[in-house]
């Protein structure tokens, strides 16, 4: 068992998250290495210093390469904005250090591109951050379609739909600047990511994107929106399943709205975050009189449920997705072995989210062989 000094850039919402996480994932889950928390880095001295003091790191800095480069450093957590994505990874990598970074991986295409071809050259461990995907209920359910319990999926409906922007009058902010953070950059990559897990690569889509609200208020005055509030798109899988997903920051009501159903010829599985602990299930094997679906809840059998809990139905929540994002990039760079979702697989979310807006601009079906 050994040490390994983590570093992480951003100490907002994702920061704290991560933080939290590396403090807890050696004793949630015993890994072999035992991370330190070495360095936190933010944008001004004063905010850097108390983010060191509340989230347990030794020290704090300003500059991100200042934190790349020390050599207590010895893994990169990036939880900043898009645009410092590449330059950030790639300057780790050439210090020889494995990062997990959130997503969406950079502003575009040519961004994660870059980024997966240095990580790739490293030999380093990389991991793009998709926690939904890792609750124990949705790793139970990729584990029954894996192995054709429901028999040849026929379609997937998924749906990741929030209502932080649903009021008009809730003001501008930066999540309404700039391509990136709009829903395509933000909600649409999480459940494109679940579409991709469970069921696999998408062929080609039609899609549409829309602007809802185009102006808010921005402190006295009004402000243009430059980015989306709602997409959705139709897809065809290479294994000749249908989908349809959806993406909303106007849904009202929602909180936490990914969702997904997965329909085959033997079954069907059904899911809701919001009730994150269970999963559905229908098995037309059963007697027609007991035919119906089956809520499963989560348990110590269950993909990484009892490093947290031995007793069913008890439950884990959003946190705990981060810890075991922690633990499986811990594994990766212990292992020196590649553990989903890489930057590869980042860059395949990217794709699809690219075709969806090719498709809007173009009125068109976009195969993925085009990206």
């Amino acid at each position: 068992m050994g040490s390994i000094g983590i570093g992480i850039i951003g100490g907002g919402y994702m920061g704290k998250a991560h933080a939290v996480a590396f403090q807890a994932v050696g004793a949630v889950f015993d890994t072999q290495l035992r991370p330190v928390c070495e360095m936190i880095c933010t944008t001004t001295e004063d905010g850097a210093r108390k983010k060191a003091k509340s989230l347990g790191f030794n020290r704090s800095t300003t500059d991100w390469l200042t934190l790349v480069r020390d050599p207590a450093v010895e893994a990169i957590v990036i939880a900043c904005p898009q645009k410092f994505h590449r330059e950030i990874s790639l300057a780790a990598f050439a210090e020889g250090k494995p990062v997990l970074c959130e997503k969406p991986l950079g502003t575009g295409l040519e961004d994660v591109r870059a980024m997966v071809e240095a990580g790739e050259k490293s030999g380093l461990a990389n991991m793009v951050g998709f926690n939904y995907i890792r609750t124990p209920a949705s790793q139970l359910a990729r584990e029954i379609i894996a192995a054709g319990e429901i028999g040849e999926i026929t379609s997937f409906q998924g749906e990741h739909s929030e209502d932080f922007y649903s009021n008009p009058n809730t003001p501008a902010s930066w999540r309404t600047k700039g391509r990136a953070n709009g829903t395509m950059g933000d909600l649409a990559p999480h459940m494109v990511n679940a579409a991709l897990a469970l069921i696999g690569p998408i062929e080609q889509l039609v899609g549409d994107i829309h602007t809802f609200h185009p102006q808010r208020p921005d402190g006295g005055d009004t402000s243009s929106v430059t980015n989306d509030d709602y997409g959705h798109f139709l897809c065809r899988f290479s294994n000749g399943a249908m989908g349809n997903l959806t993406s909303s920051r106007i849904a009202t009501g929602r909180k936490m709205g990914y969702t997904y159903q997965v329909y085959g010829t033997k079954g069907a599985i059904k899911f809701d975050q919001e009730d994150q602990n269970a999963v559905w299930l229908y098995d037309t094997a059963a007697k027609s009189n007991r035919q119906g679906f089956v809520k499963i809840l989560s348990g110590p059998e269950h993909p990484d449920y009892q490093a947290f809990c031995q007793g069913p139905g008890h439950g884990t929540g959003y946190q705990d997705q981060i810890i075991i994002e922690a633990k499986d990039f811990l594994l990766a760079i212990e292992t020196g072995a590649p553990i989903w979702p890489t930057f590869r697989d980042g860059l395949e979310v990217s794709r699809v989210i690219e075709a969806a807006w090719i498709s809007h601009e173009e009125k068109r079906w976009v195969s993925l062989h085009e990206i």
